[in-house]
C-alpha cells in the first residue's frame, strides 16, 4: 500500500505532542503532514516556526490553493477550515465551527478521506472534545488506515476515547509506538 498523505487532529496537551512528532521524523520521511492543532483565533504562526525550527522537514501553514508536498509538515492556520481538494491543493474556508472548534478535525478528515480514499493515514491524538470522531471514522470507511493514541499516554485522554467508541482503529498506540509506525510505512513506500 502506497500511503500519499497524513492527517492528525489534536487539540488539548498538542503542543507537546507535536514538537515530538515534527523533531522525530527523519529528514527524508517522504508522506506529507497535514495537521489541524484547535487554537486561539487569534493565535499567531510563533509556534510554528518553533516546531521549523526542531523539525528535519519543513513546517509550514497550510495556504489556499497551495499543491500539498512530500516533505512537508502542514499547520492549519486559525480560525480557518482546513480542506484538500480532489486535486490535492488545499481549500480555506470561515464556514461555521464544527465541534466549538475552527479548524475542524472533522472538516479535515472528511475532505481528506473524499480526496485520497485508501491512501490516507488517519491520527487521532490527543484533546478534550470528540472533534476527530466523525471524520476518522470517514477515513475508515473509505479503506485508510486509522491509528489512535492511546488514551493512557494521552495529555487528555477524551478525543482518543471518543475515537475508539466510534470506529475500530488499526492501531492504538501511545505516540513513540505511532512514530516509528510511520517512519515504518514511509520506508515501504520506496
Amino acid at each position: 500500500m502506497q500511503y500519499e498523505a497524513i492527517v492528525i487532529g489534536v487539540s488539548s496537551g498538542g503542543m507537546n505532542v507535536l514538537k515530538i512528532i515534527s523533531s522525530s521524523l527523519p529528514l527524508h520521511f517522504n508522506i506529507p503532514i497535514i495537521i489541524v492543532q484547535h487554537l486561539s483565533a487569534h493565535s499567531d504562526s510563533h509556534w510554528i516556526k518553533l516546531l521549523n525550527e526542531k523539525s528535519h522537514l519543513n513546517v509550514t501553514e497550510a495556504d489556499e490553493k497551495e499543491k500539498i508536498k512530500k516533505g512537508n509538515i502542514y499547520i492549519a492556520p486559525p480560525n480557518y477550515h482546513l480542506l484538500i481538494e480532489k486535486d490535492k491543493t488545499f481549500s480555506l474556508t470561515i464556514d461555521e465551527r464544527v465541534n466549538f472548534a475552527r479548524p475542524s478535525i472533522d472538516v479535515l478528515f472528511e475532505s481528506a478521506a473524499e480526496a485520497y480514499t485508501n491512501k490516507l493515514i488517519g491520527i487521532v491524538l490527543t484533546g478534550s472534545n470528540s472533534d476527530g470522531s466523525k471524520g476518522i471514522k470517514r477515513i475508515k470507511d473509505c479503506g485508510g488506515l486509522v491509528i489512535i493514541q492511546d488514551p493512557e499516554t494521552a495529555e487528555s485522554e477524551y478525543m482518543p476515547k471518543s475515537a475508539i467508541a466510534t470506529i475500530v482503529p488499526d492501531y492504538i498506540l501511545p505516540l513513540e509506538d505511532i512514530i516509528e509506525l510511520l517512519i515504518q510505512l514511509d520506508q515501504q513506500e520506496r
